[in-house]
């Protein structure tokens, strides 16, 4: 399956924002590895879709909190695509689960999810970009900039907070070696856990997949050049 195309790994790719991004990023020219845990069968069914318009795509499953795993994932990607040009680290649980009620298994979750499987796949993504370069992009949220009391899901806010730092760090060390790393930090989006009625949000409306897909596109575009470090908050107006 190697490619000409610019390869592109979406992480929880299988619905969501994730598999909005993965098609766009097909419609746009590159081969897109599809990232799955437990949705295996809907991964599948977005390649299919994907392959049917033309674009090039795979599903590939892991668990990424096990570095095990994550290490397997990248090794399938140098196997069938050669090299990786674009990251995005979309990955991310979140259970709206009170502070004091969350048991340790949903820290841990919430963690795991967001700040380690960044980590680990930012980590084990390296030695598949080309010399020429590539682009990391990593989904924050609104807060994660704002250090204030949380009243639910302790282990998804902190980890958020670590991805902004994980992303400031790798980018500072990978600038030599021309790879970019940014964070899109979106407030309520379209698909949202208990997502609030329309007149309570500032700008009157959820932010759309089509919105982060924009900011997407100018991170990977030759125009971003020099942005890295950046946390690009597109939230309209909620947690100002």
């Amino acid at each position: 399956m190697r490619s000409s195309r610019p390869v592109a790994l979406i992480t929880g790719a299988s619905r969501g924002l994730g598999a909005f991004l993965a098609t766009e990023l097909a419609r746009d020219g590159y081969a897109v590895v599809i990232h799955y845990r437990s949705g295996r069968s809907r991964a599948v069914s977005l390649v299919q879709t994907i392959r049917r318009e033309g674009g090039l795509a795979e599903a590939l499953g892991a668990d990424l909190a096990r570095p095990a795993q994550v290490e397997s994932l990248f090794r399938k990607i140098r196997q069938k695509f050669g090299r990786l040009d674009v990251l995005i680290n979309n990955a991310g649980t979140y259970q709206p689960v009170p502070w004091l009620g969350s048991r340790a298994s949903d820290w841990q979750q919430g963690l795991e999810s967001t700040a380690t499987a960044t980590f680990l796949c930012t980590q084990a993504a390296l030695s598949l970009f080309p010399k020429s370069g590539g682009r990391i992009v990593n989904l924050g949220d609104s807060a994660c900039e704002r250090l204030t009391a949380r009243k639910m899901a302790p282990g998804y806010h902190v980890g958020k907070v670590g991805v902004l730092l994980l992303t400031r760090s790798f980018a500072a060390q990978l600038a030599p070696r021309r790879i970019t790393v940014n964070c899109i930090s979106p407030g309520y989006l379209e698909n949202s856990i208990d997502l609030p009625p329309p007149r309570s949000l500032p700008g009157g409306r959820a932010v759309t997949f089509g919105e982060i897909y924009c900011a997407v596109r100018y991170l990977l575009s030759p125009e971003a050049d020099s942005v890295t470090g950046t946390n690009l908050v597109l939230s309209r107006g909620w947690n100002l």
